[in-house]
């Protein structure tokens, strides 16, 4: 359903267009200055013939890029930097729990070797029988 250029603008279409120059602008279609003209005259356009002309010169939808696919030693490469660092990170994990591990092991030695001392040398402290003289 086409629109008559003569027939009045609401806010939303307004908006519309705007968000339309706002993307145009991000993809490199129109530069800042461009950008903030033609925001300018689509804040303030009464009827779609005025909005049409901001927009007439832009594609209806963002063309999408394509990129070329990436060769396949790229994409080994890829799988294999992403297996390296899967490989580090498990690596650097395993480090923190043998370090942690050994943390803990060592306190428990320290602890059980002190408590043992402790209850052995309470035999070298008892005090001497006390002969009665009568």
């Amino acid at each position: 359903m086409a629109r008559s250029a003569s027939l009045r603008a609401s806010d939303a279409d307004r908006d519309a267009v705007a968000e339309r120059l706002r993307q145009a602008a991000v993809e490199g279609r129109l530069e800042p200055h461009e950008l903030e003209e033609r925001l300018h005259t689509a804040l303030r356009a009464r009827t779609y013939g005025e909005l049409d002309r901001l927009v007439g010169d832009l594609p209806r939808r963002a063309v999408p890029r394509q990129r070329p696919p990436a060769p396949a030693g790229a994409r080994v490469l890829a799988i294999a930097v992403r297996i390296v660092v899967l490989l580090v990170v498990v690596a650097a994990l395993m480090v923190a729990f043998a370090v942690t591990a050994a943390w803990w092991l060592l306190g428990l030695i320290v602890w059980l070797t002190l408590r043992s001392r402790h209850s052995c040398s309470g035999w070298q402290h008892r005090p001497a029988r006390i002969r009665r003289v009568y």
